[in-house]
């Protein structure tokens, strides 16, 4: 009997840790930060903008942007619609994105390579920009309320 009293402790002691390490794993796979919804948010307007998927980019561009020279949300839309029927093949290649989260709003900075043409072998043509932004949460949505960039030199 005794040998069956040590099987039964082994099998609860492997079952607690089979539930502890459920539970660490869950924990992990939990709500993501700030920080790492942001750049989920990033980067899918990243792909947004290189699918031609203007509209699902301008999803996340608050109601009161501004930008460069005084584009507003409008202008950027407009903007970013021409160069897409001008060119279907934009390209992003961002850098190391340098984020900086503080009580719901967020500093972005990123260098990014804004490339058009088939792709094929080399782009037609090619920019580098330093882009610099600004997000906020906005009904549980990072939005980026500005923005200012300049080409690279």
């Amino acid at each position: 009997m005794c040998i069956f009293k040590v099987l039964s402790q082994a099998r609860l002691s492997i079952r607690c840790l089979c539930v502890f390490w459920l539970v660490l794993a869950s924990a992990a796979c939990g709500r993501e930060g700030p920080e790492q919804r942001l750049l989920t948010r990033f980067h899918a307007m990243q792909e947004a903008v290189e699918e031609g998927r203007m509209r699902d980019f301008m999803d996340g561009v608050s109601e009161d942007f501004s930008g460069t020279g005084g584009v507003d949300r409008a202008a950027l839309h407009s903007m970013l619609r021409a160069q897409a029927l001008a060119r279907s093949d934009i390209g992003v290649t961002a850098g190391p994105v340098d984020v900086v989260v503080r009580d719901g709003t967020a500093t972005v900075r990123v260098t990014a390579l804004l490339t058009r043409g088939s792709g094929r072998f080399l782009p037609d043509s090619a920019q580098a920009y330093e882009i610099t932004s600004g997000w906020r949460e906005e009904n549980g949505q990072w939005r980026v309320y500005y923005a200012e960039w300049k080409v690279r030199q």
